[in-house]
């Protein structure tokens, strides 16, 4: 007798694998148009980073192993002298190296703490914060060459703004930009100015961005003041200040136009810094494959500073 306990047979499944599609005429016309159109809009964007960015880059490491002084009608291959010349002890590239290290750690650590605080300062939306946004802003548009040029003035010892505040102790002022003890602060604090906007700028919006509720929350708990800055805003900003932190190393250790118009370098080697130094070796020396060498030195010190900040300082970011 049949009953309903049976269990239900189900059909067999066929074992034959379904027919392919075939793509219509249509289909395939229209895919080969979409790679068409994919491949117009890229190429010349994809043409230029090679043009212009690869190519120069990898000229650049294949005069590195070469001696050539633009009078040449080709460079000699040296193999590894330039690099071995490079890194002997009392060489130019050792005072670049630590000119470049302070420089850029004091210009990018300054202008967090300050940037940070100025942003602080402007979100209270105090009476007239939008003009301050706006003439703390102004020097981040202006070119690196008149920043030079309006700090030299202001370094003057003789009519600039620094014999004045010096003179308020009774002190003199220094000549900033002809000593070699003080050429390289002036060439940080002169690039630090121009950058702080910038870097104000950016926290000021990321402070409004802020979640209230985090805040509401906090108050309750009773956290006011210090530790709500330390335990609570600190770490909300901390992907816009690993942004300015990448962003602002790459920016300083390029730096090259307000050295230019301040110091030139000097007195000696005492404002040299890599982007100096290559300029010089290459334009004032004609030892192209020193600077060529000296380039791809920054380079490969450029790529290891921005993996291990992107490999241990982003486990230090909280995006939620």
């Amino acid at each position: 007798m049949t009953t309903l306990l049976q269990p239900v047979r189900r059909p067999p499944r066929s074992r034959t694998a379904p027919p392919p599609r075939r793509s219509s005429p249509q289909l395939r016309r229209r895919r080969l148009a979409e790679g068409a159109l994919f491949w117009a809009l890229i190429l010349p964007n994809l043409t230029a980073i090679v043009v212009f960015g690869y190519y120069p880059t990898l000229y650049n490491f294949v005069l590195s192993f070469t001696d050539w002084d633009f009078v040449q009608p080709a460079p000699v291959v040296v193999g590894l002298d330039n690099y071995i010349e490079l890194f002997q002890s009392g060489s130019m590239l050792m005072d670049a190296l630590r000119n470049t290290a302070i420089f850029v750690l004091v210009a990018v650590i300054g202008t967090l703490f300050g940037g940070m605080a100025i942003g602080a300062l402007l979100a209270q939306r105090l009476r007239f914060s939008g003009l301050v946004r706006t003439l703390a802003f102004a020097p981040h548009m202006l070119p690196g060459a008149a920043i030079g040029v309006l700090w030299l003035f202001m370094f003057d010892p003789n009519y600039g703004l620094s014999r004045w505040l010096f003179s308020m102790f009774g002190m003199e002022s220094p000549s900033w930009t002809t000593t070699s003890d003080f050429s390289l602060w002036s060439i940080t604090i002169a690039y630090a100015w121009q950058r702080l906007g910038f870097v104000a700028i950016i926290y000021y919006t990321a402070i409004l961005d802020l979640p209230k509720d985090i805040y509401e929350a906090a108050s309750l708990d009773g956290a006011r003041g210090l530790p709500l800055f330390r335990y609570i805003t600190l770490p909300l900003l901390s992907p816009v200040t690993f942004f300015l932190t990448v962003t602002g190393i790459i920016a300083a250790a390029q730096t090259f136009d307000i050295i230019a118009t301040l110091t030139m370098g000097g007195p000696g080697t005492s404002s040299t810094t890599l982007p100096w130094m290559i300029y010089d070796q290459a334009f004032v020396d004609f030892n192209i494959g020193t600077s060529a060498a000296t380039a791809t030195v920054m380079f490969v010190l450029l790529l290891i500073v921005t993996g291990v900040q992107t490999k241990y300082a982003s486990k230090q970011v909280h995006y939620s």
